[in-house]
């Protein structure tokens, strides 16, 4: 991607994602392509901004929530800011999925035992009465 500028179709192509996806982000001011006739161009800050996009979405963030980040960029600070909100939520994010994983291995261990308590009832009921006796 050594291109100043990527039209709609290489940056779909670069980032596996639609025109669709592409639109939807510049709807909601997290992408700001310029613009030549209905032609878009995206820039290298808008591939960057995608590549955050696309990896905060991977890690559960909300889109406002990645918005903010985004926004943090501008502040003059070296992105000093931006780093620190996004460590934050990264540890906060993290903790909701180690809670969620935690959840669902507890469900997955109740339904295995739940499975196993079916088969043996099953098996029970298939066997033959006199077999039984």
């Amino acid at each position: 991607m050594t291109h100043e500028t990527l039209t709609i179709r290489q940056m779909c192509d670069a980032f596996d994602v639609t025109p669709r996806t592409l639109r939807f982000y510049e709807s909601k001011e997290l992408l700001s392509p310029t613009r030549e006739g209905q032609k878009r161009l995206f820039t290298r800050r808008d591939r960057a901004r995608l590549k955050l996009i696309l990896r905060g979405k991977k890690f559960g963030f909300s889109l406002e929530d990645i918005r903010q980040l985004l926004d943090l960029y501008d502040m003059g600070d070296q992105q000093q800011t931006q780093l620190e909100q996004t460590y934050a939520m990264g540890h906060e994010r993290l903790a909701e999925m180690v809670r969620q994983r935690d959840t669902l291995n507890e469900a997955i261990t109740e339904l295995t035992d739940q499975l196993k308590w079916g088969e043996d009832m099953l098996a029970s009921l298939r066997t033959p009465r006199s077999a039984a006796e």
